[in-house]
C-alpha cells in the first residue's frame, strides 16, 4: 500500500514538471524576471551609439520595473563590449546565448556585426530585437526571429537623393563610405537612387572601420569639385572628413546617414557643425507634442538625470517600448516562439506617434525617414525640404 502511495506521489510530481509554466523551460526567464543580452559598441570611434542604444532600452525598462515590471517580472539586460568589430561581437553573443542563457538579444549595432551574429541568434532560435542598422539583409522574411524597428539604409539614401536633387537641383554628388559591408550597402543605396534619376556618383573615397584615416578619400573626393558629399560611417571618422575638407576649402552640402550617431556627430563638431543634414528614422527627439517623445523625456530623465534627449537614444527607447508591448501580449507563460507570435499576430504597435507594423512576412517596423540639420549652437532642426 506504502509502495503505491508513492508511486502516485512519483507520478504527481513527474506531471507536475511535464505541466510547469512554460517559463521553467525557457532560457532567460524565471518567475521575477526576464533577462536580454545586448552586445554592442561601448568604446571607441563608435561608443557612443552603443551608450546611446542601451541608455534608451534601460529608459523604457526602468519604467516597467517601476511599474510592477511585465507580468510580475522584472526586465534586465546583460551587456559586453564588442567596439564594434564582428569577432568580438561572435563571441559576446555566444556567450550570452550559451552561458547568460538570454531570453533574446536586443539593441545590436552596426552592419558587419549583425551580419556576424545574427545567423547565430537565427539558428538557436533566439528572438533578435532592434538591431541598430538599416541592412536589408535584416529584413529577410526567412529570418522571422529579426524583428526591426528603423527604416532600411536604402529608403535613407533614396530620401538623401531625392532632396538634393528636387529641393537644391544638385547634379554632382560624391560619396565617403566605411569601406565594409555597412559602407557598401550605403553605396548600393546611393547608386540605386542615383541610376533611377539617370545620374552617376561624380567621386567615392573609403576608410577602414574603427579608424579616422579619411585624408585620402578627402584628396581623392575633392578633385571632382562635389556640390553635394554624402557619407556613411560613424560620427569620429566623419566629424574628421568634414574639418579637414573645411580647412582645404571644400565646402559642399553633407549629408550622413542616422547610424552616425548625431549628438556625437554634432560635439565633434563644434562650430564646424553647421548645415550638416542628417537623415533620421525615429521622430524628432525634443518634441513633447508627440506621446512617445514626452513619455521617453520622461522616462530617460527618471533612468538618469543628466543624460539629455537625443536620436539614438530614442531609437533604444522605441525598441525597450515595441519588446515590453509584445511581451505583455505573449502572457505569463513566456516563451521566444510566443513572444515573437505576439509581435506578428499583434500586426501594429502605437508607440503614441510612430506606428509600427508587421505581419507575414514582414519584420520591418516602420519605414519613415526624416530630415534634421545641424544648427550653428549644435542643436538639431527637424526639415522638411533643404534649402540653400
Amino acid at each position: 500500500m506504502q509502495l503505491l502511495k508513492n508511486s502516485a506521489v512519483t507520478a504527481l510530481l513527474i506531471a507536475g514538471f511535464l505541466v510547469a509554466p512554460a517559463h521553467a523551460e525557457t532560457p532567460g526567464v524565471s518567475g521575477d524576471k526576464i533577462v536580454f543580452g545586448q552586445s554592442a559598441a561601448f568604446e571607441g570611434p563608435a561608443g557612443a551609439l552603443g551608450t546611446g542604444m542601451n541608455q534608451g532600452l534601460m529608459a523604457a525598462f526602468t519604467a516597467a520595473n517601476k511599474a510592477g515590471g511585465v507580468n510580475g517580472r522584472m526586465l534586465e539586460i546583460v551587456k559586453y563590449d564588442d567596439g564594434y568589430e564582428p569577432d568580438r561581437a561572435i563571441e559576446n553573443t555566444k556567450k550570452l546565448i550559451d552561458q547568460d542563457k538570454v531570453f533574446s538579444i536586443i539593441g545590436a549595432v552596426g552592419t558587419p556585426t549583425s551580419k556576424a551574429t545574427q545567423p547565430i541568434a537565427t539558428a538557436a532560435k533566439v528572438p533578435f530585437v532592434g538591431p541598430f542598422t538599416g541592412a536589408g539583409f535584416l529584413r529577410d522574411p526567412a529570418n522571422s526571429n529579426v524583428i526591426n524597428v528603423r527604416a532600411t539604409y536604402d529608403q535613407e539614401t533614396e530620401t538623401w537623393i531625392k532632396h538634393l536633387t528636387e529641393d537644391l537641383g544638385i547634379t554632382k554628388i560624391a560619396i565617403l563610405y566605411q569601406d565594409d559591408g555597412f559602407g557598401r550597402v550605403g553605396l548600393s543605396g546611393v547608386n540605386k537612387a542615383l541610376e533611377k534619376r539617370g545620374m552617376k556618383l561624380v567621386a567615392e573615397g573609403n576608410y577602414q572601420r574603427n579608424t579616422t584615416a579619411v585624408k585620402t578619400a578627402l584628396l581623392s573626393i575633392r578633385k571632382a569639385e562635389p556640390e553635394a558629399v554624402v557619407m556613411v560611417g560613424a560620427y569620429k571618422p566623419l566629424a574628421e572628413f568634414i574639418k579637414l575638407s573645411k580647412k582645404l576649402k571644400l565646402d559642399p552640402v553633407f549629408v550622413t546617414i542616422s547610424f552616425v550617431g548625431s549628438n556625437a556627430l554634432a560635439s565633434e563638431l563644434g562650430d564646424q557643425g553647421t548645415g550638416v543634414v542628417i537623415s533620421q528614422v525615429v521622430p524628432f527627439p525634443w518634441d513633447k507634442s508627440i506621446p512617445l517623445v514626452a513619455n521617453y523625456t520622461d522616462d530617460l530623465k527618471a533612468y538618469d538625470s543628466a543624460l539629455e534627449p537625443g536620436f539614438v537614444s530614442l531609437e533604444g527607447y522605441m525598441v525597450g517600448r515595441l519588446t515590453i508591448m509584445a511581451l505583455e501580449k505573449a502572457g505569463k507563460d513566456l516563451t521566444r516562439e510566443n513572444f515573437l507570435d505576439a509581435v506578428y499576430s499583434t500586426g501594429k504597435f502605437d508607440l503614441g506617434g510612430a506606428t509600427l507594423e508587421y505581419g507575414a512576412g514582414d519584420n520591418q517596423g516602420m519605414g519613415d525617414v526624416f530630415l534634421s540639420v545641424i544648427q550653428a549652437d549644435g542643436s538639431f532642426k527637424s526639415v522638411e525640404k533643404l534649402t540653400k
